[in-house]
């Protein structure tokens, strides 16, 4: 447990999605955020601890990802719960302060199983929730899915992963085509569990449907969140002018502000143009940067697991054993941010991507996402190249990591 000091005053540059202020400071005091704004604002150091950030350092917010499967060794879907925790602050340590803890596909005792295991984890905040992949999705676009666990829309089964979740469960997965859809999202939306759209074949008519209905659904009464489309682009069919497909859907529909769209901008599962145009299309409101990351996350090469599936980690690149297809990201989301920016996105947009809009789609905006008064004091000081020199959660600093491929590349 990291405790914090009375009073912290860190000053340097402030970016965040929404203010650079190049001479500021950020006072924090019990965990929380008293002032950030320009250092000439505040003169009330007291007997703070003064942290002065180099020439060329910036404070951002901490950084937030909401598709994560693991890291640092760990496969969430099947590592035990001593090793998940470990993995969970190493991923904290890296600059991601909050994020969900994702589930693959798998048997429904496996993931009932990793369902409880993650509510006690959430239980503490260590994670902010458990978003599942699943199980009701496309056949066709499993991906790194195992195929033989998918199953049609079940409310019953829906059920009981939400009633084990108690009330951790934050997004599901699902695909919009499948018999009983509808009847899902509104189901999952009665239990504050945001849908997904992803892994899916849809055409466009019924990609465009789902979008609405579900943004309709959250926006009446006090449901809140916003609705997200799971990794843009992967798991869906290509695009193509004489069968569009869900993804003209998805952009139109971020484009007006009704859903969130995931990118894994890792140069792996994305060309860097294709980010950088979508950011040109729907805005940094509307995307979520996230990692999609595995148990190789921060560590080198090699044979590691994602679920029940062996993954072979080749150049950075993880892929499935026995077909080859693409299976999770080993980025962290601090380079996930780094390779969005160098795709020729602005800094701020891409910082707002990884904190101010994911926050808003889990209703967290109050809290996390951002460096404003009243709010979590969860930041994380980068150089001007934006690779990470320290991490802040709940105002205390946390140990730096080893020198990894996470913290050195």
């Amino acid at each position: 447990m990291h405790s914090a000091p009375a009073l912290t005053v860190i000053t340097g540059r402030i970016l965040t999605g929404t203010v650079d202020v190049q001479d500021g400071l950020v006072a924090i005091e019990a965990g929380q955020i008293v002032y950030a704004g320009p250092e000439e604002g505040y003169s009330d150091h007291g007997s703070a601890k003064v942290h002065r950030l180099s020439e060329g350092d910036a404070i951002l917010p901490g950084l937030i990802d909401l598709h994560c499967h693991g890291g640092f060794g760990a496969d969430f879907p099947a590592a035990d719960e001593m090793v998940n925790r470990k993995a969970i602050d190493s991923l904290h340590r890296s600059g991601t302060t909050t994020l969900l803890a994702s589930l693959v596909t798998a048997s429904k005792d496996h993931l009932l199983r990793a369902v409880v295991s993650f509510a006690s984890i959430a239980a503490e905040e260590l994670i902010a929730g458990i978003h599942l992949e699943g199980p009701f999705l496309s056949s066709k676009r499993c991906g790194a899915q195992d195929p033989q666990w998918i199953r049609q829309p079940d409310l019953g089964f829906a059920d009981e992963l939400i009633s084990a979740g108690q009330g951790t469960i934050r997004t599901m997965t699902y695909a919009p085509e499948l018999p009983g859809a509808p009847e899902l999202v509104d189901y999952l939306i009665s239990r504050n569990v945001l849908p997904s759209l992803g892994h899916t074949d849809a055409d466009a008519q019924t990609a465009a449907a789902s979008l609405r209905h579900v943004h309709e659904r959250l926006t009446e009464g006090d449901a809140g969140g916003t609705g997200t489309v799971t990794h843009l682009f992967n798991g869906m069919p290509p695009m193509h002018h004489r069968s569009p497909g869900p993804v003209p859907a998805c952009l139109r529909a971020a484009k007006v502000g009704e859903t969130v769209l995931e990118l894994v901008a890792d140069n792996t599962h994305l060309d860097p143009y294709v980010v950088s145009a979508v950011f040109d299309l729907v805005g940094a409101r509307n995307i979520a940067l996230v990692t999609d990351s595995m148990a190789a996350a921060g560590l080198p090469d090699g044979t590691y697991a994602l679920g029940p599936a062996r993954v072979q980690v080749t150049d950075g690149v993880a892929r499935l054993a026995s077909t080859g297809s693409i299976a999770g990201g080993t980025a962290t989301l601090l380079e996930v941010l780094r390779r969005t920016i160098a795709a020729g996105v602005a800094p701020g947009d891409a910082v707002r991507a990884a904190t101010t809009t994911p926050a808003r789609v889990l209703g967290l905006s109050d809290d996390v996402g951002d460096v404003r008064p009243g709010m979590r004091a969860d930041l994380i000081a980068v150089d001007r190249d934006f690779k990470l020199r320290r991490a802040m959660r709940r105002g205390a600093w946390l140990e730096p990591l080893p020198a990894t491929k996470a913290s050195s590349a």
